[in-house]
């Protein structure tokens, strides 16, 4: 397994972003809309099971959520990505350097956006799914520009499934992350933490306790009294299967 250890200060530091207990109110610039993904995605993330692909890893925020007997994490091939390390296996052009139907369970959190041709980047999944395999997907809904120039799209759940099935997926589950309140706060504290945010690591802190913080607190309380709204929310989250018969398989690959 590919990747640098982490001591135990940083794994923790790193759970607080990704999947954040409520301390992550005072050092997450993203506490909602972190803690709201892994509200929704906890549920599937323990149903993956046996051979497991992580696309789009990052640096595996979710491995230890998941029961795999053989995790791996596949990332486009950059510079940038490769000196994060934690990927397995990286690939370019469109296709995965790995085999047809050789994993039983796939994880794609927040990736779909910065994909500028879905179709294809969802057959190559489906392509090394077994039949009968599942895929938790993650993708924002309302969001600002992140990543640039890397940032293509925004779905809304119709449009979600949409393409999902035409990619030959069947949808199981859907769900949408802060669908109340918690939106526009995690929207304001996202934009203070966009504004005040600098090189130098002692003022981000600074900032995060002195301005970010009391928005995440005071906003916070504010979002449990307003009243929910299913049409405005921040991340999708689906569970879909590759459907067990069928002949829709890609090219590609090979390991």
């Amino acid at each position: 397994m590919s990747g640098r250890a982490q001591s135990p200060g940083r794994r923790w530091w790193w759970r607080q972003l990704f999947a954040p207990g409520w301390v992550g109110l005072l050092i997450n610039p993203f506490f909602f809309a972190r803690r709201g993904l892994w509200q929704e995605m906890q549920p599937f993330l323990a149903q993956l099971g046996g051979e497991v692909l992580d696309v789009g890893c990052g640096r595996k925020p979710y491995r230890e959520f998941v029961r795999a007997t053989r995790y791996v994490g596949i990332e486009l091939d950059t510079l940038e990505l490769r000196e994060i390390g934690a990927a397995d296996v990286y690939y370019s052009a469109g296709k995965f350097p790995l085999a047809d139907a050789s994993f039983d369970g796939a994880l794609c959190s927040q990736v779909l956006e910065h994909i500028f041709e879905p179709a294809e980047f969802l057959a190559e999944i489906r392509r090394v799914l077994r039949p009968g395999g599942v895929l938790l997907l993650t993708t924002p809904f309302v969001w600002d520009e992140h990543s640039q120039p890397y940032d293509f799209g925004r779905y809304p759940s119709f449009g979600l499934r949409h393409v999902l099935e035409r990619a030959g997926f069947e949808v199981i589950a859907e769900r949408k992350t802060c669908a109340d309140g918690r939106a526009l706060v995690q929207l304001a504290s996202a934009y203070v933490h966009k504004v005040v945010r600098s090189r130098h690591r002692s003022l981000n802190a600074l900032a995060q306790v002195m301005l970010i913080a009391p928005v995440n607190v005071l906003g916070g309380l504010l979002a449990w009294l307003l009243p929910a709204n299913p049409d405005f929310y921040l991340d999708n989250v689906v569970w879909v299967r590759r459907p067990a018969g069928g002949a829709k398989t890609g090219t590609g690959g090979g390991a």
